[in-house]
């Protein structure tokens, strides 16, 4: 410790490595050696910066989820930072959340073979999901249809009965103009009985939504609540989380049971359910209104921002109290150009009349025939008409990797709820990207996060974090305000990313760590020397300023990461958004091209400190666990060698099958590779040695956010934009700002408590999505299976040193695992709800899988709280259906599926209600990016769609591999384009933006539409990668044309369903709205 400490002390030691990092040049080391240098660099961090500058990262636990828990559980004990991955690869779709309170709950494969109707919408399923595809396949031969919406010819395009070739990133216009013919036709010229029932009762259209005037109209704002109502309704528990409707018998405004006011607290327990009573919710106020008044609506396909301009419609309203209000369903019809009788404002004639959001209009947006999408649009609906919702949509990274993924998601979601498709069986969305569904979430949450020895970790939203570390926010274009509505209510006007990010910190809306500029531990300590408890010391030192959130000056070197470990990932090869970025200012490397200046002047003003000089080389030291050599590896300090899945014992699920399988090792790990587990473990004894010596027992203030499925979710509903820090309310931990906990480390027993049990499983409970049980029946039976620890700070409690121990404890304390543990989940959720649960598990109440099962053959999950789908032998997994078959609430503001979000930050960009936003106007914001030199060059859009050559960047070097094609990167382009600037099939190109220049060979395809070019996704720059003649480096990756573009109404938290949750809900990592330069290689090729 003592000895890295000099190093990082002297400037030019520190230097002679950093500089060095990815030109080769590793020695050999013995595992004691390489362990020890990761363990006194990390013991060193948290003495001298403070343990939440420790950070791991690896992601898509549930491919294997001991492996992933080895590093997670590691790094939660010493109290580091484990980052998110979902929102970090932009494959969490933000709509979900926004609509469901919901990450990701999909239908197995199988649940295909149910639809009717299938729509293929930014997923290729042939491709991407080849296993599963003959589901898909089989059902066109009882009758399915197929329609495939893709801009480019691809391998399940040929599966289509029509194919939808929409523009790049316009299919929000088509979702739109699909949900103007849905609506019209089937909700207002006839209304189907089916679709009327299930928008009452399983969608916000009923609930009311006040209108503020303004500029002689009527703008929309936020839901109307209990406290509007005055009396007793305004005086009940929660009531800023209760929501109003029209009963339409009485015409009495109604607070209905299942909003999230009755989630939490005693008054209301039993009351969280979607049983109307005798009420019946009028959808529309026309009819029954006390007015018709003219609305502004937003529409952002033309207008001199990204804000756009406004729209004239109209809306029969109410008046209540002094609320003038109306519903969701009379401002969505508004939103999509549905006039109806009387109503004033600017409407469309016809299907034929090209304004928002008719078929005609969208044919100008997308460039696919009006014609064509009135017969899908009625097509898809009839066919849920007569089948009582059987019509799906399969959705994935082609639609969910631009930058108003949310948006565009919210319209295409749209048509599932207008349909009555969602929580039926084949029918509703099936979203696809990466293997994301942990199945026994409960007790991997335990294992992997150390929850059994301390809470809470330090659970980190990776896109911002890595926007900050990567000091990308100093190349901004444009600003927050950029993308707000003229509508909007200037709350982001003038913004900076950053500062949003930083609002967001110290509001408790998302984690930020580092989280201040001093040692937490040294706070702690500082707060006991003074007599003071920590918490209360941390809010004084906040108000006084003596103490900062690390977020306002991410350049100082007091706030930099320093120690950062990669397993299970190629983060730099595969997913470093701004890859150059990453190579510059988080590692040092003297090689990296950034072909961008710098954020003007004028966009400096900035609540996040400018620093004249950029950080460069922020970490002191890259640790990298891998089977291979990639590209993270290669520009890492340390490279630890790792098992492969044939070697090692481990547990994987996804959420295309309902089975928990195993992998088992067929050998040994081969010469001196271990075990991700093994390799932890070994971190961990190095690592208690040094740090009984050099830190000892510590206590560690952990600022936590405002999380999901906790009563922390009402923080801010009622006042959500006050900020202490401007004297507009109170610093108080857990409501205006984080929650703040003191965590008790003794850093001597890190590998004790690595290898064994700790007792907060029990004491303090297991649980997921709110509900929560004792294992203490498991915990009990694990110490008979596994053996007590013996001795030691850990003495007593059940063993866990072995993978498989780990794998048979996330079993064991999970309800799709274990029947007795499902049941315990229903009868805690039942209490809540006030409805039968419990005996949807009570038909496998003996039943648990065990390692040693899964070893024998794939096990069936069960049925469990951990999802909200039904697992049963007559029907196959479907998301939701608890929800709709047992009247469970969704978990949202509402308590129903939304198509209404009120935030003000969500309503300052126009964003309450779906609307298509088309891709960023990169071209305009930019300029012209081409060099200029006379060579002949062509400006495309950029897409970094994923390949069939590779599993992410896993197998793209493989010999086999770069055989079937070009032998290393590829780029491909449209003929016409490839012909305008010389370029013939199979030339050397260079592709070259802001952010960096690719070097490759260019495919020339008809399959590619005009004006578009591809570069799949994860191809490395370690294979046949020349020097580029544009910069004089080495080619980059496909990354290096990308960089991190944040958007704001991600970070909002403390909000609802709009509360932050690990990989639920964040900043997700976009990259589709670039654009690239092309040009044909002059000289030689040389390396």
């Amino acid at each position: 410790v003592t000895a890295w400490a000099r190093i990082q002390d002297d400037p030019e030691a520190r230097e002679a490595y950093v500089s060095q990092r990815g030109k080769g040049g590793f020695v050999r080391a013995t595992w004691k050696e390489a362990a020890d240098m990761v363990a006194a660099a990390q013991v060193h961090t948290i003495q001298r910066h403070g343990p939440d500058r420790v950070v791991g990262f690896s992601p898509i636990p549930a491919m294997s989820m001991a492996s992933y828990s080895a590093g997670a559980r590691y790094h939660s004990l010493i109290g580091g930072v484990v980052n998110s991955f979902y929102d970090w690869y932009a494959d969490l779709p933000p709509a979900s959340p926004q609509i469901w309170g919901d990450q990701t709950d999909v239908p197995e494969s199988a649940d295909w073979f149910n639809a009717g109707y299938l729509m293929m919408w930014g997923s290729n399923i042939p491709m991407t999901r080849t296993p599963d595809a003959h589901f898909m396949t089989e059902a066109r031969y009882k009758g399915q249809k197929t329609v495939v919406v893709s801009p480019d010819y691809s391998d399940h395009t040929k599966f289509a009965d029509h194919w939808l070739a929409a523009q790049p990133g316009t299919d929000g216009a088509l979702a739109m103009a699909m949900a103007h013919v849905i609506m019209k036709e089937f909700h207002l010229d006839r209304e189907v009985p089916y679709f009327r029932d299930y928008a009452k009762k399983y969608t916000d259209m009923p609930f009311l939504v006040t209108l503020e005037e303004r500029d002689g109209a009527y703008v929309a704002g936020r839901m109307l609540r209990a406290t509007d109502l005055g009396g007793a309704e305004a005086a009940a528990a929660n009531a800023d989380g209760k929501t109003v409707l029209i009963d339409s018998v009485t015409g009495a405004p109604v607070v209905p049971n299942g909003t999230i006011g009755h989630r939490w607290g005693d008054e209301d327990e039993g009351k969280w359910n979607l049983d109307l009573g005798e009420v019946d919710p009028a959808l529309t106020l026309l009819g029954r209104h006390d007015e018709l008044v003219e609305v502004d609506m937003p529409r952002f396909d033309v207008g001199d921002t990204e804000g756009g301009t406004a729209m004239r419609r109209g809306v029969p309203v109410k008046r209540v109290g002094t609320q003038v209000v109306t519903t969701v369903f009379d401002l969505m019809a508004a939103n999509l150009g549905l006039h109806r009788e009387g109503l004033p404002g600017t409407w469309p004639a016809d299907y034929n009349d090209p304004e928002p959001y008719t078929p005609a209009w969208q044919a100008e947006q997308t460039g696919v025939d009006a014609d064509l999408v009135v017969r899908i649009a009625r097509e898809f609906a009839r066919n849920a008409e007569v089948t009582n919702g059987r019509s799906m949509i399969v959705m994935g990274a082609g639609t969910n990797h631009w930058y108003h993924s949310d948006e565009l998601y919210r319209a295409m979601l749209s048509l599932v709820l207008l349909c009555g498709c969602q929580g039926v069986n084949g029918g509703g969305w099936a979203h696809y990207i990466g293997q994301e569904k942990v199945r026994p979430i409960a007790g991997f949450g335990q294992v992997a996060f150390a929850l059994d020895w301390s809470r809470p970790p330090r659970q980190q939203a990776a896109t911002p974090f890595w926007y900050m570390a990567t000091e990308q926010y100093r190349y901004e274009a444009f600003d927050a305000g950029e993308m707000s509505s003229p509508l909007g209510n200037g709350s982001l006007k003038g913004k900076h990313f950053a500062d949003c990010y930083l609002q967001a910190a110290r509001m408790g809306w998302l984690p930020s760590y580092p989280t201040f500029d001093r040692n937490p531990i040294d706070l702690t300590q500082e707060a006991e020397d003074r007599g003071k408890e920590p918490v209360e010391h941390v809010v004084e030192q906040l108000q006084s300023r003596e103490l900062k959130f690390a977020a306002e000056d991410p350049g100082d070197p007091a706030n930099w990461p320093r120690v950062l470990t990669v397993w299970r990932s190629n983060l730099l090869g595969s997913s470093s958004k701004g890859h150059e970025f990453f190579l510059e200012h988080l590692l040092g490397v003297n090689t990296a091209v950034i072909r961008s200046d710098e954020t003007p002047e004028e966009g400096r003003r900035t609540e996040v400190v400018w620093r004249e000089q950029a950080a460069r080389g922020k970490l002191d030291l890259l640790v990298t666990l891998d089977f291979r050599m990639n590209g993270t590896c290669l520009h890492s300090d340390i490279v630890l060698p790792a098992a492969t899945w044939y070697e090692k014992d481990d547990i994987s699920s996804t959420d295309l099958h309902p089975f928990v399988h195993s992998f088992a090792p067929a050998i040994d790990p081969p010469w001196e590779t271990r075990t991700d587990w093994d390799i932890f473990m070994r971190i961990a004894e190095s690592f208690s040695e040094m740090g009984a010596k050099h830190l000892g027992t510590r206590k560690d203030v952990v600022a936590v956010p405002l999380m999901h499925d906790t009563p922390d979710e009402l923080a801010q509903l009622g006042a959500p934009l006050k900020d202490w820090t401007k004297g507009e309310c109170a610093p108080e931990p857990g409501r205006t700002m984080p929650r703040l906990a003191v965590v008790e480390r003794d850093y001597g027993a890190i590998r004790a408590k690595l290898g064994s049990l700790g007792p907060l499983s029990v004491k303090a409970g297991t649980g997921f999505k709110g509900t929560a049980w004792s294992p203490d029946v498991e915990e009990a039976d694990l110490g008979e299976r596994h053996g007590l620890v013996q001795e030691g700070p850990t003495a007593g409690r059940p063993v866990m040193d072995r993978a498989s121990q780990a794998c048979e404890t996330i079993l064991a304390f999970s309800g799709v695992s274990n029947g007795r543990v499902g049941v315990l989940g229903f009868e805690h959720l039942e209490k809540r709800v006030g409805l039968p649960l419990a005996d949807l598990a009570e038909e496998h109440a003996d039943a648990r899988i065990t390692y040693a099962d899964v070893g024998v053959q794939p096990r069936k999950v069960m049925c469990s709280a951990e999802w909200s789908g039904m697992e049963s032998r007559e029907r196959r997994y479907s998301p939701f259906t608890i929800n709709l078959d047992r009247d469970v609430p969704f978990r949202t503001l509402t308590g129903r599926q939304s198509f209404y979000v009120d935030h003000p930050w969500m309503l300052d960009y126009g964003e309450g209600l779906p609307a298509y936003r088309p891709p960023l106007n990169m071209a305009r914001h930019l300029g012209n990016q081409e060099i200029g030199d006379g060579a002949a060059e062509v400006t495309l859009k950029y897409l970094t769609p994923h390949s069939k050559w590779s599993i992410h960047s896993t197998y793209q070097d493989n010999l086999h591999m770069l055989t079937l094609f070009r032998g290393g990167p590829v780029i491909w382009m449209a003929p016409d384009d490839a012909e305008a600037i010389g370029v013939a099939d199979n030339d050397w190109v260079e592709a070259y933006n802001r952010n960096g220049v690719v070097a490759c060979r260019a495919v020339v395809s008809h399959r590619i539409p005009k004006g578009t070019s591809v570069m799949y996704h994860a191809q490395d720059r370690h294979i046949n990668v020349p020097i580029s003649e544009v910069s004089g480096e080495r080619g980059g990756t496909h990354n290096s044309l990308t960089r991190i573009t944040l958007k704001p109404t991600h970070m909002i938290g403390g909000y609802a369903q709009l509360s932050w949750g690990f990989n639920y809900y964040g900043p997700v990592g976009t990259q589709r709205d670039e654009v690239t330069v092309i040009r044909r290689r002059r000289t030689e090729v040389t390396y």
